[in-house]
């Protein structure tokens, strides 16, 4: 009988392909089993039902989606990643992941299946690769079911269905190994680049998390690499410098792009691409300050609670803050922020031929309160409350039910009162589930091992890898230097360790997805040392060695078992069949027995033991209860927590981002477009979110305020807009008039447009608008 591990004979398999046959692809290469193709083709499909079954309900992602929509608009937004068509203010992050989301926007229209669609690509792109990774490595059995557990990893099967930045570098990080795998066998300079390459560009994605591989292509390729150590380091500094130079592009463009002709960055106080990557989004979030000239960072760091920075945000001439830190007055009724600014700003992006507001940032005669243009109220630079923003359905520009207090980036994580990120005091920390005790450094550091929300997604086959990878340096251990054996489990081995001392270092994280870079390593190793345990279970004949194999499988299913005990309501069933299937695989595994039926009838309950809970998992998207949502990817129950935001409470996948504006506001952005004339900007907003259903519906080219962190102009810039021309009209709210002083100047140099103008009567049903509508002339930037 013919092993599904050891090389079947020539008349099994597939034969020499012709030009003709490579159009039968079904049919696998030269060299592999028969069904090797076959069964890749099934776990492929598998893998883009999974991650299309919820495509045209997958929703949207707050403050992301607005992004691509603009990048879908305008090619100078998709260049700077821009958070508005008018590419007046960048993310908080660089926004590459978003560049395949926008193409697929402006090919197919901007519908939410729109921007997943790229995301189900990657995600059937990378078990492809993975098993063509594994194959070269182990075997074609070790590879399938490597691209097998791959798609049935929980937290894959659910983020790879939604358009969030997780995808992209996950099939970054894939595609890089896959061409590592290449130049560690052959010492191929090409490959090596192209390893380069790929990270690089995972760079884009998702910045920082990118390089969290690098040690271990480095580690295994100077191990492993078939040639002298000399030509290993010279080739590794080659393609260190194209990964440097790729990973650096967006930020030496920002950079060296003057700043009047550039969005500022927001994620930053000193409008610093480099602050912003580094800090706000880098090792800021290990420990607060370590880098100048980023925002606070919200959330309990293992080593700082993740404070401001330790460089002060640009100071008016008053010496008080440009976004002061905000409070519980500042948030409005709902659990969303009132729109009249941020918490962290810099030098905003000038317009060009805007004149300067000198070194302070404060334009000349404006009261010290800050260049962001609100009055002085007290120590935080503004009122004691903010009033609401009025009746549903008027053209307030909220999306009241997207920030129902996730944050709208589309975190699950409530502001720490420490860092005031968009913060109010008193706020629960980032992460924080409601009525639960801040977590301990320890609970922090075990957070892979105890985390209720985590666990469920990745954890599965920690026993089994870990075992996998130990047993397979072992049995290297006395292998040449070349090996690929020892090189995959080394490569494999210090990217997972690598992986998981970083994320556990981060202290709370945000977003369940960020453990999806686990994904390849676990799902490598496990597939790996399940098929050399069958190897070495045949090969020892029923001595004490046959004994490995179970006791591997008894373990696995232990630990899948304690895991699966924590939601017994979700799958009654499951339990008693792990328990079931155990029992089954440890028997027929015994060395005692020599039926090799027997003994195969124990290895498929072996692999029903330790893989059908992350499978049920995984195939609970196909209900939408249990898909995850835009915000955070989870498959499954008890993966949904409540965030307090402070004054309310709410779930992750309530977030929902209304993308079709009201007939009120649809009414008002009609009038304007008939009256701007030849204006840059429609109208300006007080913030991103209340420009937010404009840009949804046409990608208008609104003037957000305020984005995340970070204020967009300073009143003498604003003034300069509306002087050339280049703004007519502003929206602007009652509380803004108080608070904001661009929109106190607005009130009393613009005139007024009757809301009857644009059909905002009161009648039938149609309320008058919250925010008012302001015509603003040339001549009124100088009147007044």
């Amino acid at each position: 009988m013919t092993s599904l591990t050891s090389a079947p004979p020539a008349s099994r398999t597939s034969p020499e392909r012709t030009p003709r046959s490579r159009l039968r692809f079904w049919r696998s290469p030269a060299g592999q089993p028969r069904w090797a193709r076959p069964a890749l083709l099934g776990i492929a499909a598998l893998a883009a039902l999974l991650y299309t079954w919820n495509i045209t309900s997958s929703g949207f992602a707050p403050y992301y989606s607005m992004a691509a929509r603009s990048m879908s608009v305008s090619w100078e937004a998709f260049l700077f990643t821009s958070l508005d068509p008018s590419a007046t203010l960048t993310l908080d992050k660089i926004g590459g992941f978003l560049w395949p989301q926008a193409l697929s926007a402006r090919i197919f229209g901007f519908h939410d299946w729109a921007l997943v669609l790229p995301q189900c690509v990657m995600g059937v792109l990378s078990v492809l690769v993975m098993y063509r990774l594994v194959r070269r490595w182990q075997g074609p059995a070790a590879g399938l079911l490597a691209a097998g557990l791959l798609t049935v990893t929980p937290v894959a099967a659910s983020m790879f269905g939604h358009a969030m930045l997780d995808g992209s570098v996950t099939m970054c990080l894939v595609l890089a190994a896959d061409q590592y795998q290449r130049a560690v066998r052959s010492a191929r300079l090409r490959s090596l680049l192209l390893c380069g390459l790929w990270i690089g560009l995972g760079f884009q994605a998702k910045m920082m998390e990118a390089w969290v591989i690098v040690p271990a292509l480095f580690v295994g390729y100077v191990v492993a690499a078939p040639v002298r150590l000399r030509r290993r380091l010279g080739q590794l500094a080659l393609a260190g410098a194209l990964m440097f130079t790729v990973s650096l592009s967006w930020v030496a463009l920002m950079t060296f792009t003057p700043e009047r002709d550039r969005p500022y960055v927001d994620g930053s106080t000193d409008n610093s691409a480099a602050a912003m990557v580094f800090g706000y989004n880098g090792f800021n979030r290990l420990h607060a300050g370590l880098v100048d000239g980023a925002a606070p960072v919200s959330g309990n760091g293992l080593w700082g609670s993740g404070g401001a920075s330790r460089t002060p945000p640009p100071t008016g001439s008053g010496g008080t803050s440009r976004n002061p830190p905000r409070t519980d007055s500042d948030a409005r009724p709902d659990g969303t922020d009132a729109a009249d600014g941020r918490d962290q700003g810099g030098t905003a992006r000038r317009p060009s031929g805007a004149p300067s507001d000198g070194p302070s940032g404060a334009p000349s005669g404006r009261p010290s309160d800050g260049p962001s243009g609100r009055p002085s109220d007290g120590p935080s630079g503004r009122p004691s409350s903010a009033p609401s923003n009025g009746p549903s359905g008027a053209p307030s520009g909220r999306q009241s039910p997207a920030p129902s207090g996730a944050q709208p980036d589309g975190s699950t994580g409530a502001p720490s009162e420490n860092t005031n990120r968009k913060g109010r005091a008193g706020a629960a920390p980032a992460g924080r589930q409601v009525g639960s005790e801040a977590p301990s450094r320890t609970s922090l550091w075990l957070k892979l091992l105890r985390s209720p929300r985590l666990t469920p997604q990745i954890a599965w086959l920690y026993p089994l890898a870990l075992i996998s990878l130990a047993m397979g340096l072992a049995r290297h251990r006395q292998a040449p230097r070349t090996h690929p054996g020892r090189a995959g489990h080394l490569m494999w081995g210090t990217w997972l360790v690598t992986a998981a001392a970083v994320l556990s270092a981060l202290g709370n994280l945000p977003h369940t997805a960020y453990v999806a870079i686990l994904a390849p390593p676990l799902t490598a190793l496990s597939a790996a040392g399940t098929v050399a345990l069958w190897r070495a279970h045949r090969a020892a004949a029923g001595g004490p060695r046959a004994w490995l194999l179970p006791a591997v499988v008894a373990a696995e299913a232990g630990w899948t078992i304690h895991l699966a005990s924590k939601h017994v309501d979700f799958a009654p069933w499951l339990i008693p069949l792990l328990v079931a299937a155990t029992l089954v695989a440890v028997l027929a595994l015994a060395p005692f027995v020599a039926s090799r039926r027997t003994v195969l009838v124990g290895l498929l309950a072996g692999c029903v033991a330790m893989f059908a809970a992350p499978t049920a998992w995984s195939l609970s998207v196909l209900n939408e209860r249990y898909g995850g949502s835009a915000v955070d990817a989870y498959a499954g129950p008890g993966n949904d927590p409540r965030i307090s935001t402070g004054t309310r409470t709410v779930r992750a996948s309530d977030v929902r981002v209304p993308t079709t504006p009201t007939p009120t506001q649809s009414s008002l952005l009609e009038y304007v477009e008939e009256h701007d004339g030849a204006a840059k900007y429609a109208f300006s907003t007080e913030s991103w979110e209340a420009s937010a259903p404009y840009v949804y519906a046409k990608g208008t080219p609104v003037l957000p305020l305020a984005g995340l962190h970070a204020d967009t102009l300073t009143l003498t810039e604003y003034r300069h807009l509306v002087a050339t021309g280049d703004l007519r009209f502003a929206l602007v709210t009652a509380a803004g008039t108080k608070t904001s002083k661009i929109s106190s100047w607005v009130a009393s140099a613009c005139a007024e447009v009757d809301p009857r103008a644009y059909g905002a009567t009161g009648r039938g049903g149609d309320q008058a608008p919250a925010q008012t509508l302001y015509h603003c002339e040339p001549s009124d930037a100088t009147s007044h």
